[in-house]
């Protein structure tokens, strides 16, 4: 799509900001600073937007380029929150909401698509579509629902909006106190320190990105060192692994892509025992899927089920994204990129967001020295990249080598209705709550409206609707000075409303934040797991 795409999409865009009352001139301005917001790290994508948008330029001049950069500084931050017209639209309760999110998400589409198209824009198009069709999802109220005057956007605990919950700066009405301040004020021992997250720590979370997991286990979100050595736990066998991976909740295509290459390795294996030729197979795997469908959770028993064949030596996992492979200036990323594939010797190099290594120069020689520290370790290193499909798709074919060494894709399907309902309840249990039944029919009528675009939070979105339902409930027990047991335990199905009326607490203020620490992901839950 040229600059006539886009301009064909900003005058669509206009024609029905019209329609939903905020003006086309406001409408087209917003939507084309967030088009070069999301097009900026694409070559030759500024003239290409400043013939879209009608604005003169020269060939050489650096000067006319300068109304597209500052277009772009200005709208970065909608790449991860609505937009201020979508935010009105949301704040009025406007039935237009969802259409014109859907319209912002045909001018980033046509954005996308200009100049030269970058791994980093379309996948910076992909993450933007997804934060504005999800907060304009269900913005049309119930039959009969209880107006109310906290925005679904701005100042409620939707669970599209804690799914969305690491924006900051958000504006929340007046006198909107925060979770932290609602739980100091019940009072009671027990509940979580502020800026912690509610319940107990759930096995799965990610560790410090660039340390390996010891033993290829996950460290859990408060772990921090012991200065009494720890016992050493024994390694899990290969038919302990299989079975935990047999217990995901869903996956059912990944479990039989596991378990097929796990048959070709043990079988390598035996031939090359028994001194047969050995066949040249990969082991390096490519993960795409949408977020919390379980990626760095079946890293991890990749990780362990490698060792287990006797195809590495320790198995352990070590988490990475491009800032911790490239440095500042050329000839550091060589060295830098070395020292995290030395860490990982003998285990797993999960990288996420991989495609963000094809953006410069920088990320090139990463990859290159990368693909060379492959092939130098090719019996001691196994190399996971993870991320949306498109743009995997695309670094995959930015090098020949990665091409030859990735050739095994791995598809992680977003979970059903009935995998969330089941995942949500377990995480409850495993944080001492017990959802009702008519609870999780409420659950379930929630994640059916749910837009399924990519993005979609998966596993993720389960677990910040029970962050919000736990919130819920404190603040239902307000009044409660001696509550039951089975009150303290109990979620019932107004703890899952869509918004939530909270009145201020004495003395606080502040703003409605989600209570999962910024950057934790809940993948995938097993049924035997315990809490840490």
């Amino acid at each position: 799509m040229s600059a006539a795409g886009l301009a064909a999409a900003l005058d669509a865009h206009a024609g029905l900001a019209e329609t939903a009352g905020v003006g086309q001139d406001a409408a087209r301005a917003e939507g084309e600073r967030l088009a070069a917001a999301v097009a900026e790290s694409s070559p030759r994508a500024p003239q290409a937007w400043l013939e879209a948008t009608g604005r003169p330029h020269g060939n050489n001049a650096a000067a006319s380029l300068q109304p597209f950069f500052e277009a772009a500084i200005s709208a970065r931050r909608w790449r991860s929150a609505p937009t201020d017209l979508l935010a009105r639209l949301l704040a009025d309760g406007s039935p237009h909401a969802a259409a014109y999110a859907e319209s912002l998400a045909g001018v980033v589409d046509a954005a996308a698509a200009l100049g030269d198209p970058s791994i980093s824009a379309i996948a910076a198009a992909e993450g933007t579509k997804a934060v504005h069709r999800s907060a304009a999802s269900g913005t049309t109220p119930a039959p009969g629902a209880p107006a109310s005057g906290l925005s679904p956007a701005r100042g409620s605990l939707r669970p599209a909006d804690l799914d969305l919950g690491r924006l900051t700066g958000a504006t929340l009405p007046p006198g909107v106190p925060s979770v932290d301040s609602i739980l100091d004020a019940l009072g009671r021992p027990g509940h979580a320190p502020a800026g912690t997250a509610l319940g107990p720590a759930i096995p799965g979370t990610p560790h410090t990105p660039g340390t390996p997991h010891a033993g290829g286990e996950t460290a859990t979100e408060g772990e921090r060192p012991s200065s009494a050595p720890e016992p050493e736990v024994p390694p899990k066998s290969l038919e302990e692994l299989l079975a935990e991976l047999d217990g995901l909740i869903g996956l059912a295509r990944v479990k039989s892509e596991i378990r097929r290459q796990t048959e070709l390795l043990r079988v390598e294996r035996l031939r090359t025992e028994a001194g047969l030729t050995k066949p040249s197979m990969t082991r390096h795997l490519v993960f795409v899927g949408n977020p919390g469908t379980g990626k760095t959770t079946v890293a991890r028993l990749v990780s362990g089920i490698y060792r287990a064949l006797g195809l590495l030596e320790k198995g352990h996992l070590v988490e990475v994204d491009r800032s911790e492979l490239v440095a500042g200036y050329l000839g550091q990323t060589a060295a830098k990129t070395t020292e995290v594939v030395q860490s990982a010797l003998g285990g797993v190099l999960f990288i996420d967001e991989a495609y963000a290594l094809a953006e410069d120069q920088y990320g090139k020689e990463a990859v290159d020295t990368l693909v060379k520290d492959m092939e130098d370790h090719r019996e001691d290193l196994v190399v996971v990249v993870a991320g949306y499909p498109l743009p995997m798709a695309r670094f995959i074919a930015t090098n020949p080598g990665l091409e030859s060494r990735f050739a095994r894709t791995i598809v992680f399907d977003d979970y059903t209705d009935h995998e969330l309902r089941d995942i949500f309840a377990l995480l409850a249990r495993k944080a001492d709550f017990e959802p009702l039944p008519q609870t999780l029919e409420r659950f379930a009528e929630l994640v059916g409206h749910e837009p399924r675009g990519e993005g979609f939070g998966n596993g993720r979105w389960a677990r910040n609707m029970l962050d919000a339902a736990v919130a819920r409930h404190a603040w239902r027990l307000r009044d409660v000075a001696a509550p039951t047991v089975d009150e303290l335990r109990h979620l019932l199905p107004e703890d899952l409303q869509d918004v939530v009326d909270i009145e201020p607490v004495s003395g606080a203020a502040g703003s409605v934040r989600a209570v999962t620490e910024p950057g934790t992901e809940q993948d995938s839950i097993t049924e035997d797991e315990e809490p840490a």
